[in-house]
């Protein structure tokens, strides 16, 4: 278990920092623009597509909460030992996302999609 723990903090970490480093770019003035899609700065004060963006402060401690649940429920199941990786891989997303939420009152977003 300990090893497994070990891999899924490893990828977290990982994804954590590439996630920010990534960010601190686009918060410096990266932009590209293609026929489809652009990266531009926006900053989602919600969820996917801004939903519940009305729970405003309330949303990053819900986050927090649901992370919290979703581990126990992991470690409980045992989904650890075989997911390990995409379970680092999605609560490094999670966790850089919800760091956003308390340094920048929002989640740095930067991908849009402008075709059809």
């Amino acid at each position: 278990m300990a090893k497994n723990l070990l891999i899924a903090a490893s990828f977290l970490v990982a994804v954590f920092i590439v996630d920010q480093i990534i960010k601190i770019q686009i918060l410096e003035g990266y932009r590209w623009h293609s026929e489809c899609i652009s990266i531009v700065l926006a900053f989602n004060k919600g969820v996917a597509f801004s939903m519940l963006a009305f729970l405003d402060e309330y949303l990053k401690y819900i986050q927090i909460g649901i992370l919290i649940f979703a581990f126990g429920f992991i470690l409980h199941e045992g989904y650890l030992e075989e997911y390990k990786i995409p379970i680092g891989i999605l609560f490094g997303g999670g966790i850089s996302n919800i760091f956003d939420r308390f340094t920048h009152e929002g989640v740095v977003d930067y991908v849009y999609w402008h075709c059809g």
